[in-house]
Protein backbone atom coordinates (compact mmCIF):
# COMPACT_ATOMS: atom_id res chain seq x y z
CA UNK A 1 0.00 0.00 0.00
CA UNK A 2 2.75 2.41 0.91
CA UNK A 3 4.65 1.64 -2.29
CA UNK A 4 1.52 2.29 -4.36
CA UNK A 5 1.00 5.74 -2.83
CA UNK A 6 4.66 6.57 -3.28
CA UNK A 7 4.54 5.52 -6.92
CA UNK A 8 1.34 7.55 -7.49
CA UNK A 9 2.76 10.81 -6.07
CA UNK A 10 6.25 10.48 -7.55
CA UNK A 11 7.34 12.51 -10.65
CA UNK A 12 9.70 11.73 -13.44
CA UNK A 13 12.51 14.11 -14.28
CA UNK A 14 10.63 15.46 -17.32
CA UNK A 15 7.53 16.06 -15.23
CA UNK A 16 9.52 17.94 -12.61
CA UNK A 17 11.12 20.13 -15.28
CA UNK A 18 7.70 20.89 -16.77
CA UNK A 19 6.28 21.77 -13.36
CA UNK A 20 9.21 24.11 -12.71
CA UNK A 21 8.70 25.92 -16.04
CA UNK A 22 4.98 26.29 -15.32
CA UNK A 23 5.68 27.84 -11.90
CA UNK A 24 8.15 30.30 -13.43
CA UNK A 25 5.62 31.37 -16.09
CA UNK A 26 2.92 31.79 -13.45
CA UNK A 27 5.18 34.01 -11.33
CA UNK A 28 6.06 36.06 -14.42
CA UNK A 29 2.40 36.64 -15.27
CA UNK A 30 1.67 37.76 -11.73
CA UNK A 31 4.63 40.09 -11.35
CA UNK A 32 4.55 41.88 -14.75
CA UNK A 33 1.43 44.00 -13.95
CA UNK A 34 2.91 44.98 -10.59
CA UNK A 35 6.21 46.06 -12.16
CA UNK A 36 4.41 47.96 -14.95
CA UNK A 37 2.35 49.91 -12.41
CA UNK A 38 5.57 51.27 -10.85
CA UNK A 39 6.49 53.01 -14.12
CA UNK A 40 2.98 54.33 -14.92
CA UNK A 41 1.82 57.45 -13.06
CA UNK A 42 -1.56 57.12 -11.35
CA UNK A 43 -4.55 58.61 -13.18
CA UNK A 44 -5.85 61.77 -11.59
CA UNK A 45 -9.56 62.62 -11.83
CA UNK A 46 -10.44 66.31 -11.81
CA UNK A 47 -13.80 66.26 -10.10
CA UNK A 48 -13.96 70.02 -9.79
CA UNK A 49 -13.76 70.53 -13.56
CA UNK A 50 -16.48 67.94 -14.10
CA UNK A 51 -18.74 69.71 -11.57
CA UNK A 52 -18.20 73.01 -13.38
CA UNK A 53 -19.25 71.48 -16.70
CA UNK A 54 -22.42 70.08 -15.14
CA UNK A 55 -23.25 73.48 -13.66
CA UNK A 56 -22.74 75.20 -17.03
CA UNK A 57 -25.01 72.69 -18.79
CA UNK A 58 -27.79 73.14 -16.22
CA UNK A 59 -27.50 76.88 -16.50
CA UNK A 60 -27.81 76.75 -20.30
CA UNK A 61 -30.87 74.49 -19.94
CA UNK A 62 -32.63 76.99 -17.66
CA UNK A 63 -31.78 79.99 -19.79
CA UNK A 64 -32.60 78.36 -23.13
CA UNK A 65 -29.10 78.98 -24.44
CA UNK A 66 -28.32 78.14 -28.08
CA UNK A 67 -26.32 75.06 -27.09
CA UNK A 68 -29.22 73.47 -25.25
CA UNK A 69 -31.68 74.48 -27.95
CA UNK A 70 -29.51 72.75 -30.53
CA UNK A 71 -29.42 69.56 -28.44
CA UNK A 72 -33.20 69.64 -28.08
CA UNK A 73 -33.62 70.12 -31.80
CA UNK A 74 -31.45 67.10 -32.59
CA UNK A 75 -33.12 64.84 -30.01
CA UNK A 76 -36.73 65.75 -30.78
CA UNK A 77 -36.28 66.46 -34.47
CA UNK A 78 -38.00 69.83 -34.19
CA UNK A 79 -37.48 72.94 -36.30
CA UNK A 80 -37.14 76.05 -34.17
CA UNK A 81 -38.41 78.46 -36.86
CA UNK A 82 -40.82 76.92 -39.43
CA UNK A 83 -40.84 78.21 -42.98
CA UNK A 84 -44.41 78.48 -44.30
CA UNK A 85 -45.46 78.02 -47.92
CA UNK A 86 -48.52 76.76 -49.76
CA UNK A 87 -48.44 72.97 -50.07
CA UNK A 88 -50.39 69.86 -51.03
CA UNK A 89 -49.99 67.32 -48.17
CA UNK A 90 -50.27 64.37 -50.58
CA UNK A 91 -46.81 62.89 -51.24
CA UNK A 92 -45.10 65.97 -49.84
CA UNK A 93 -41.34 65.27 -49.44
CA UNK A 94 -40.02 64.78 -45.92
CA UNK A 95 -37.71 67.80 -46.26
CA UNK A 96 -40.73 70.01 -46.96
CA UNK A 97 -42.55 68.70 -43.88
CA UNK A 98 -39.46 69.51 -41.82
CA UNK A 99 -39.43 73.08 -43.16
CA UNK A 100 -43.03 73.39 -42.00
CA UNK A 101 -41.94 72.58 -38.46
CA UNK A 102 -42.90 68.91 -38.07
CA UNK A 103 -40.72 66.46 -36.18
CA UNK A 104 -39.21 63.28 -37.58
CA UNK A 105 -41.75 61.23 -35.62
CA UNK A 106 -44.70 63.20 -37.01
CA UNK A 107 -43.39 62.85 -40.58
CA UNK A 108 -42.90 59.11 -40.09
CA UNK A 109 -46.56 58.72 -39.11
CA UNK A 110 -47.70 60.68 -42.19
CA UNK A 111 -45.55 58.58 -44.52
CA UNK A 112 -46.83 55.35 -42.94
CA UNK A 113 -50.38 56.60 -43.53
CA UNK A 114 -49.60 57.25 -47.21
CA UNK A 115 -47.82 53.90 -47.59
CA UNK A 116 -51.02 52.15 -46.52
CA UNK A 117 -52.96 53.94 -49.24
CA UNK A 118 -54.10 56.95 -47.24
CA UNK A 119 -54.84 60.19 -49.05
CA UNK A 120 -55.76 63.71 -48.02
CA UNK A 121 -58.96 64.67 -49.82
CA UNK A 122 -59.61 67.86 -47.87
CA UNK A 123 -57.75 70.03 -45.36
CA UNK A 124 -59.47 68.49 -42.34
CA UNK A 125 -58.08 65.07 -43.23
CA UNK A 126 -54.72 66.18 -41.87
CA UNK A 127 -56.29 66.27 -38.40
CA UNK A 128 -56.89 62.51 -38.67
CA UNK A 129 -53.14 61.95 -38.28
CA UNK A 130 -52.86 61.26 -34.57
CA UNK A 131 -49.40 62.82 -34.29
CA UNK A 132 -50.64 66.18 -35.60
CA UNK A 133 -51.83 68.30 -32.69
CA UNK A 134 -54.57 70.93 -32.87
CA UNK A 135 -51.91 73.65 -32.67
CA UNK A 136 -50.01 72.11 -35.59
CA UNK A 137 -53.15 71.94 -37.70
CA UNK A 138 -54.18 75.52 -36.92
CA UNK A 139 -50.85 76.94 -38.01
CA UNK A 140 -50.67 74.77 -41.17
CA UNK A 141 -54.33 75.01 -42.26
CA UNK A 142 -54.06 78.43 -44.04
CA UNK A 143 -51.31 77.07 -46.30
CA UNK A 144 -52.89 73.74 -47.31
CA UNK A 145 -53.97 73.60 -50.94
CA UNK A 146 -55.34 70.34 -52.34
CA UNK A 147 -55.87 70.63 -56.11
CA UNK A 148 -59.06 69.32 -57.63
CA UNK A 149 -62.43 68.79 -56.09
CA UNK A 150 -62.49 67.65 -52.51
CA UNK A 151 -63.81 64.15 -51.98
CA UNK A 152 -67.49 64.14 -51.05
CA UNK A 153 -68.73 60.73 -49.97
CA UNK A 154 -72.35 61.79 -50.31
CA UNK A 155 -71.81 62.94 -53.88
CA UNK A 156 -69.90 59.74 -54.62
CA UNK A 157 -72.78 57.60 -53.39
CA UNK A 158 -75.33 59.65 -55.38
CA UNK A 159 -73.24 59.41 -58.53
CA UNK A 160 -73.01 55.62 -58.21
CA UNK A 161 -76.56 55.01 -57.10
CA UNK A 162 -78.01 52.08 -59.06
CA UNK A 163 -80.81 49.54 -58.93
CA UNK A 164 -82.53 50.40 -55.66
CA UNK A 165 -83.53 47.13 -54.06
CA UNK A 166 -85.22 48.86 -51.12
CA UNK A 167 -85.82 52.44 -49.96
CA UNK A 168 -82.52 54.07 -49.05
CA UNK A 169 -80.44 51.22 -50.45
CA UNK A 170 -78.04 51.63 -53.36
CA UNK A 171 -74.97 50.00 -54.82
CA UNK A 172 -71.58 51.69 -55.04
CA UNK A 173 -69.42 50.67 -58.00
CA UNK A 174 -65.69 50.87 -57.21
CA UNK A 175 -62.94 50.07 -59.73
CA UNK A 176 -60.57 47.83 -57.80
CA UNK A 177 -57.30 48.63 -59.57
CA UNK A 178 -57.50 52.41 -59.23
CA UNK A 179 -59.25 52.81 -55.87
CA UNK A 180 -57.32 54.00 -52.86
CA UNK A 181 -58.18 53.04 -49.29
CA UNK A 182 -60.78 55.81 -48.92
CA UNK A 183 -62.73 54.60 -51.96
CA UNK A 184 -62.43 50.95 -50.93
CA UNK A 185 -63.96 51.83 -47.58
CA UNK A 186 -67.07 53.11 -49.35
CA UNK A 187 -67.84 49.49 -50.26
CA UNK A 188 -70.41 48.13 -47.84
CA UNK A 189 -68.70 45.46 -45.75
CA UNK A 190 -65.15 46.80 -46.24
CA UNK A 191 -63.48 48.64 -43.37
CA UNK A 192 -59.98 50.14 -43.00
CA UNK A 193 -58.29 46.80 -42.18
CA UNK A 194 -59.84 44.94 -45.09
CA UNK A 195 -59.19 47.85 -47.46
CA UNK A 196 -55.50 47.71 -46.50
CA UNK A 197 -55.39 43.95 -47.15
CA UNK A 198 -57.02 44.40 -50.57
CA UNK A 199 -54.43 47.02 -51.54
CA UNK A 200 -51.52 44.88 -50.38
CA UNK A 201 -52.80 41.83 -52.27
CA UNK A 202 -53.42 43.98 -55.36
CA UNK A 203 -49.82 45.18 -55.21
CA UNK A 204 -48.48 41.61 -54.98
CA UNK A 205 -50.61 40.50 -57.92
CA UNK A 206 -49.90 43.51 -60.08
CA UNK A 207 -53.62 44.28 -60.15
CA UNK A 208 -56.86 42.33 -60.36
CA UNK A 209 -57.89 40.98 -63.77
CA UNK A 210 -61.25 39.72 -62.52
CA UNK A 211 -63.20 40.64 -59.41
CA UNK A 212 -63.48 37.00 -58.28
CA UNK A 213 -59.87 37.32 -57.11
CA UNK A 214 -61.16 39.32 -54.14
CA UNK A 215 -62.17 36.00 -52.58
CA UNK A 216 -58.44 35.22 -52.29
CA UNK A 217 -57.89 38.15 -49.89
CA UNK A 218 -57.59 37.08 -46.26
CA UNK A 219 -60.82 37.97 -44.44
CA UNK A 220 -63.11 37.74 -47.49
CA UNK A 221 -65.03 34.49 -47.28
CA UNK A 222 -67.78 33.39 -49.63
CA UNK A 223 -70.49 35.18 -47.64
CA UNK A 224 -68.66 38.51 -47.58
CA UNK A 225 -67.66 38.22 -51.22
CA UNK A 226 -71.31 37.68 -52.19
CA UNK A 227 -72.23 40.89 -50.39
CA UNK A 228 -69.60 43.04 -52.14
CA UNK A 229 -69.22 41.52 -55.63
CA UNK A 230 -72.03 43.69 -56.97
CA UNK A 231 -70.28 46.85 -55.74
CA UNK A 232 -66.99 46.40 -57.59
CA UNK A 233 -65.69 46.27 -61.13
CA UNK A 234 -62.26 45.65 -62.66
CA UNK A 235 -60.33 47.38 -65.41
CA UNK A 236 -57.99 44.57 -66.45
CA UNK A 237 -56.03 46.83 -68.80
CA UNK A 238 -54.23 48.35 -65.80
CA UNK A 239 -52.71 45.02 -64.69
CA UNK A 240 -48.90 45.18 -64.38
CA UNK A 241 -47.32 42.27 -66.26
CA UNK A 242 -44.04 40.40 -65.84
CA UNK A 243 -41.72 39.56 -68.72
CA UNK A 244 -41.14 35.88 -68.04
CA UNK A 245 -37.95 35.91 -70.17
CA UNK A 246 -36.23 38.61 -68.09
CA UNK A 247 -37.87 38.24 -64.68
CA UNK A 248 -35.51 37.37 -61.85
CA UNK A 249 -36.32 35.13 -58.90
CA UNK A 250 -37.09 38.23 -56.80
CA UNK A 251 -39.49 39.49 -59.49
CA UNK A 252 -41.36 36.18 -59.48
CA UNK A 253 -41.22 35.87 -55.70
CA UNK A 254 -43.71 38.67 -55.13
CA UNK A 255 -46.47 36.81 -56.98
CA UNK A 256 -48.82 34.90 -54.66
CA UNK A 257 -49.71 32.21 -57.23
CA UNK A 258 -46.24 30.65 -57.52
CA UNK A 259 -44.34 28.47 -55.05
CA UNK A 260 -40.56 28.64 -54.67
CA UNK A 261 -40.13 25.35 -56.54
CA UNK A 262 -42.25 26.60 -59.42
CA UNK A 263 -40.33 29.88 -59.64
CA UNK A 264 -37.03 28.03 -59.66
CA UNK A 265 -38.31 25.62 -62.32
CA UNK A 266 -39.33 28.54 -64.58
CA UNK A 267 -35.88 30.11 -64.33
CA UNK A 268 -33.96 26.84 -64.75
CA UNK A 269 -36.03 25.79 -67.79
CA UNK A 270 -35.35 29.20 -69.36
CA UNK A 271 -31.61 28.77 -68.79
CA UNK A 272 -31.58 25.31 -70.34
CA UNK A 273 -33.95 25.81 -73.29
CA UNK A 274 -33.77 29.53 -74.04
CA UNK A 275 -36.51 32.20 -74.03
CA UNK A 276 -40.17 31.26 -73.78
CA UNK A 277 -42.26 32.01 -76.85
CA UNK A 278 -45.66 31.54 -75.26
CA UNK A 279 -47.72 29.86 -72.57
CA UNK A 280 -47.31 26.53 -74.41
CA UNK A 281 -43.62 26.49 -73.40
CA UNK A 282 -44.57 26.81 -69.73
CA UNK A 283 -46.87 23.81 -70.13
CA UNK A 284 -43.74 21.69 -70.62
CA UNK A 285 -42.73 22.30 -66.98
CA UNK A 286 -44.16 19.36 -65.04
CA UNK A 287 -44.90 21.18 -61.78
CA UNK A 288 -46.96 23.89 -63.52
CA UNK A 289 -50.43 22.42 -63.85
CA UNK A 290 -53.28 23.85 -65.92
CA UNK A 291 -54.83 25.66 -62.94
CA UNK A 292 -51.63 27.54 -62.12
CA UNK A 293 -51.06 28.45 -65.77
CA UNK A 294 -54.62 29.76 -66.05
CA UNK A 295 -54.11 31.97 -63.02
CA UNK A 296 -50.71 33.41 -63.96
CA UNK A 297 -51.23 33.75 -67.73
CA UNK A 298 -52.86 37.23 -67.49
CA UNK A 299 -49.75 38.51 -65.66
CA UNK A 300 -47.10 37.29 -68.12
CA UNK A 301 -45.65 38.65 -71.33
CA UNK A 302 -43.14 36.85 -73.59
Amino acid sequence: MQNSLKKFFSFTKKELNGLLVFCLLLMLVLTVPMVASWFQPPEVYHHEQFKKEIAQFRASERSGAPGYSKIREVVEGEVSSPVYFRFDPNNLPEASWQKLGLSVRQIRVIKNYEAKGGKFWKKEDLKRIYSISEDDYRRLEPYIEIPGKEFDKGAFYRKNERNFSSPGHFTVMVELNSADSALLETIKGVGPVLASRIMKYRERLGGFYRKEQLAEVYGIDSVRYSSIEGQVEVNASSVVKLNVNTASFDDLKRHPYLTYKQMNAIIQYRKQHGPYTGIQDLQKIAILNDEILRKIAPYLIF
